[in-house]
C-alpha cells in the first residue's frame, strides 16, 4: 500500500509517536462508542505494524493488558502491557497459541485484519468478510459476556449476511467510518457491544 506522505493523519501520527496513521481510527471509535476501559485485556488481530497496540495499552493501563497478533513480525514496544505473538490466523495452532497467553475470557477484541487489496472491488469484499468471519470466531471464543468487538469489512454484497451471522451475540451492532478513513477507501467498522456467550 502507498501512503501519501502529505497526509494529515500520517504526519500527525509521525509527530505524536504512532507507528501508523491507522491509530486515529482506532481513537476515534473509542472516542465515539467507549469500547476499552481501563483494565480491561484486549486481543489485537491483524496488529501489525502496531499502532492498535499502541492506543490500546494507554487506554487499558498499568493493570489491563494487550495482546498483539500477526502473521508479520511486530517491533517491541516499549509499554510493559503489550504481549506480542507472531501466528498465522489460519493456523491449526492457533487457539493453543492463545491458550498460553489469555487466562479466562478477555473484555474486547479488535480486528483490523486486512490481505493486500486486488482492485477487484467484490473480490477484495469477499476476501474481508472472510477475515471478518475468522476474527468473530476468535471472538467467540475468547470474548467475557459484555465484552465489545471490532471488525473491519470492506463495502460489499455480504456484509448483510455477515451481520446477520453476528447480531444474535450482541446487545449492540453499528457500521462506522472514522473520519481518519481515507475517502477512496471502501473500509468501514461494525462495532459490536455486549457479546452474549449463552446464545443457542
Amino acid at each position: 500500500m502507498s501512503f501519501n506522505r502529505h497526509d494529515h493523519y500520517y504526519k500527525q501520527a509521525k509527530r505524536e509517536g504512532y507507528r501508523a496513521r491507522s491509530s486515529y481510527k482506532l481513537l476515534q471509535i473509542e472516542k465515539k462508542f467507549k469500547i476499552i476501559r481501563r483494565g480491561n485485556n484486549v486481543l489485537d488481530l491483524g496488529a501489525a505494524p502496531g499502532s492498535w497496540s499502541q492506543v490500546s495499552s494507554k487506554f487499558v493501563g498499568n493493570k489491563g493488558r494487550v495482546i498483539a497478533l500477526d502473521i508479520n513480525p511486530i517491533r517491541p514496544f516499549r509499554s510493559n502491557n503489550i504481549i506480542i505473538i507472531q501466528i498465522d490466523m489460519n493456523s491449526k495452532f492457533l487457539q493453543e497459541t492463545l491458550d498460553e497467553y489469555i487466562e479466562g475470557r478477555i473484555n474486547v477484541v479488535l480486528s483490523d485484519l486486512a490481505e493486500n487489496t486486488s482492485g477487484n472491488w467484490h473480490l477484495d469484499s469477499e476476501r474481508q468478510i472472510f477475515l471478518a468471519e475468522l476474527a468473530f470466531e476468535t471472538a467467540q471464543k475468547y470474548l467475557k459476556d459484555r465484552g465489545n468487538f471490532v471488525t473491519k469489512v470492506f463495502r460489499g454484497p455480504r456484509i448483510q449476511d455477515f451481520e446477520n451471522l453476528i447480531k444474535p451475540y450482541f446487545g449492540k451492532i453499528k457500521h462506522w467510518r472514522p473520519p481518519a478513513t481515507r475517502k477512496q477507501s471502501a473500509e468501514e467498522y461494525i462495532i459490536c457491544q455486549n457479546f452474549k456467550s449463552n446464545v443457542d
